[in-house]
């Protein structure tokens, strides 16, 4: 799981997974973000680059990513979000087949449960 400790929704995340006994490994998603393989393991599961951005971030809105992600190519996208992880949608969690991107409990229900 790929999350950063003082996010709520991170909290949520974690929070789920031990109350439903799912084991899982944090990686903070500042100091190591997602590689570009497993961002598009993510893209692969169904979710679209825009997925992957935390649009409620600072650094999305300092870089005016609102603006340049919908010409970027995908390459370029996840180039830049490995690099980052403060602009990476948290929490991203990987299983062997799975991945979710941020936390919804019905995603996590069906996907994790």
């Amino acid at each position: 799981m790929y999350g950063y400790k003082k996010c709520g929704t991170c909290r949520k995340a974690m929070k789920w997974l031990d109350e439903k006994c799912v084991a899982y490994d944090f990686i903070d998603i500042t100091e190591q973000p997602p590689k570009q393989v497993e961002l598009k393991q993510a893209l692969a599961a169904g979710y679209q680059t825009k997925d992957l951005f935390n649009k409620s971030g600072g650094q999305y809105r300092e870089l005016n990513m609102k603006d340049k992600l919908p010409g970027m190519p995908t390459a370029d996208a996840l180039k830049l979000l490995a690099g980052n992880g403060y602009l990476v949608k948290r929490p991203i969690c990987l299983g062997d087949d799975k991945v979710t991107v941020g936390f919804r409990e019905e995603v996590f229900d069906e996907t994790w449960g």
